[in-house]
This record gives structure tokens, C-alpha cells and sequence, in this order.
């Protein structure tokens, strides 16, 4: 069985006002390629499909494009969970459509985690494998607030019932397993922030409880997990060296500061319980730069890019020891009948 893991898509993000459709629909576009040419049989989605709880129209209708492109291919499922930038409320919506289409949408905690424990089943109705869809964890959902609470009681809180949440659902898993008497694999997924988690500058990666570090390790993850489906940092990783628990990161550069980073994805395969994983490089959609220096490395670097023929996207970054008061002026001289555009000239 092959499983492909992506997250953090952010469709309808903007970059200094500038609007992106055309890289999320060439990502899309390749998604669906590179499930059919690995003939994926699932797809993980863990979590901030959109980047902002009220997505536009165009977001929408990439969203829904791909999902019925990917139910007439080769995958069989799609789990889709929110992260902390999605509505729980508009994933949830059309969730009972979209199960008709094999697609499995987990907008945020219920009542019971059954909910969250999802048996997939082959085209012969058999069980192949349990997927333990963990949504975003809101800190209402883990916690219970009391006056007069320190900090340090807060952070316990919070990292106990993360804990608590990931061993309940796992349970729950096994217990299916045992039922099914078929020894399949079990995947967790979830959108949090691991301790020792690899950021970059501009990439909007936030904290995620405001006035708590709460960064969870690597052993709240019960052992019967044996793939862990991570979202939210967007630089591809694997927590604490572990190969089942990974970061794909995110598909496309939020920001400059992401600009000289290799995008992935990854294709988990299953050989019974054994695990292999692979990265698969994401093609450059549109190329950014961040141009920096004194004001002949910067026009050095622009030449060299025009030269070349480039359609990047720059911000570029003065750090020259003179004053410059018409910097945008120079810059925007600099880069006229070129195909280059400066979207940020920073002093």
C-alpha cells in the first residue's frame, strides 16, 4: 500500500498583496500527476488547506477541483484534518458529501473520537488500513482553564491532554485492529508543534497556544502509530530523527525566507507493518528571491537573474553601509523591460 503525505497548502495565501492561484493550481495539478504515475492508493492531508478560516471563491474551487480529480484516479481515499489556519465549521460542511467520494474530512474534535478512527477498506470491502485523523487541537478541546493557574499548570494541561488525546485514539485504533483479526497498519496524523521543530524566517509559522511554549516531543505519539502524519511546520523534517514521524512541509514557498528551500512530499509504503519512506522534490512554480547586500551586489544579482531570463518574484534587502533614499526608485529602474518583479524593496 502507498500512502502520500502533504500538508500545509495555505490555498488563497497572498504575498505582499500579490495573489498566488496559478502556483496552487500548478501544485494541484502536479499532486494529481504524482499520485497516478506512483499509483497512490491513499492521500493525507494534515491540515491549513486554506489560509484563512473564510477562504475566497477561487480557493474553494481549487480545493474541490482537485478532490474530484483525485476521485477519478488511482487513490482510493483522501483524510483530510484541519490545522490551525482552517474553519472547522466550512471543512466539516460538505463532509457527508465528499464520504461518498471516499473522502474523509476531520474539521475538529467531537464528543467521541470514534469519529477519528477511520478504517479504510480495499476495493473487496477488506480492511487495509486504520488512519487515527487527529484535527488540530484547540486548546479548549484539551484543556479545562481554572483562575489562578500558573503558566507552568497551563503548559502541563495542554501537553497532558495532547497526550491524553493521541493515546485515547490509538487505543481506540487497536481495538478496531483486534476486531478486524487483520494485522494492518496505523497512521496518526495531527497539526502541532514538536519540540526541536526546524522554522524559517517569513514562513508564518506561529505559536500555537498564546502564552505557552507547548512543544510536544516525539513520545506522545503512542507506538502502535506506525507512520505519524505531521502538519504545521512548513520545512520538510522528521521529529527527533524518527523516519514515521515527519513534517512534509509545505508544497509551495510562503515567503521569501522559504525561498532557497526544497519542497516535498512523501510517499509512505507499506510491505504489511513495515514501513519505507521517500521524498518526492516539488517543482519550483514560481521562483522567489530574496536579493540582499550593498547596492552593487544587489545589481550584480538582478543583471545575473535578467541574464537569465528569470520571472522571479523579489524582495530586496539593502544592507549597504550609505544611505539610500530612493531605494525603490533604483530598484525599480533596475529591473524595467526585465521580466523580474520587486514585490518589497526593504532599506
Amino acid at each position: 500500500m502507498k500512502v502520500l503525505h502533504t500538508s500545509d497548502w495555505h490555498l488563497g495565501r497572498t504575498l505582499y498583496n500579490r495573489k498566488r492561484y496559478e502556483e496552487f493550481q500548478a501544485f494541484l495539478d502536479w499532486l494529481v500527476k504524482t499520485i497516478q504515475n506512483n499509483e497512490i492508493d491513499v492521500l493525507l492531508v494534515a491540515g491549513d488547506v486554506f489560509d484563512t478560516s473564510a477562504p475566497s471563491n477561487r480557493a474553494q474551487e481549487l480545493y474541490y477541483r482537485f478532490l474530484w480529480q483525485v476521485a477519478n484516479s488511482c487513490c482510493r481515499h483522501v483524510v483530510v484534518i484541519a490545522g490551525n489556519h482552517d474553519s472547522p465549521s466550512f471543512l466539516n460542511a460538505p463532509r457527508t458529501l465528499l464520504k461518498a467520494l471516499d473522502v474523509y474530512v476531520i474539521g475538529a474534535v467531537s464528543e467521541t473520537v470514534e469519529e477519528e478512527v477511520i478504517v479504510l477498506r480495499d476495493n473487496q470491502e477488506v480492511a487495509e488500513l486504520i488512519v487515527c485523523a487527529v484535527p488540530y487541537l484547540r486548546d479548549r478541546d484539551i484543556r479545562v482553564a481554572e483562575a489562578g493557574e500558573s503558566i507552568e499548570d497551563k503548559e502541563r494541561k495542554l501537553l497532558d491532554g495532547i497526550r491524553d488525546h493521541y493515546a485515547e485514539v490509538a487505543s481506540l485504533a487497536e481495538q478496531k485492529r483486534v476486531e478486524l483479526k487483520v494485522d494492518i497498519p496505523i497512521v496518526g496524523m495531527g497539526h502541532l508543534f514538536t519540540a526541536g521543530g526546524k522554522t524559517v524566517d517569513g514562513d508564518g509559522v506561529r505559536e500555537l497556544y498564546v502564552g505557552s511554549l507547548a512543544h510536544v516531543t516525539a513520545r506522545i505519539f503512542p507506538d502502535s502509530l506506525d507512520y505519524v502524519a505531521l502538519g504545521h511546520l512548513h520545512v520538510p523534517q522528521k521529529v527527533n530523527d524518527s523516519e514515521q514521524i515527519r513534517y512534509s512541509g509545505s508544497p509551495i514557498p510562503m515567503g521569501f525566507g522559504e525561498s532557497k528551500q526544497q519542497k516535498r512530499v512523501c510517499l509512505v509504503e507499506f510491505q504489511s507493518r513495515v514501513v519505507s519512506v521517500q521524498e518526492i522534490d516539488v517543482p519550483t512554480f514560481r521562483q522567489l528571491e530574496r536579493v540582499s547586500g550593498d547596492w552593487d551586489g544587489i545589481l550584480n544579482r538582478i543583471s545575473q537573474l535578467n541574464a537569465a531570463g528569470s520571472q522571479a518574484w523579489l524582495e530586496v534587502v539593502y544592507e549597504g553601509e550609505g544611505v539610500v533614499g530612493d531605494l525603490r526608485e533604483r530598484v525599480d529602474d533596475a529591473v524595467a523591460g526585465s521580466q523580474l518583479e520587486v514585490l518589497r524593496a526593504k532599506n
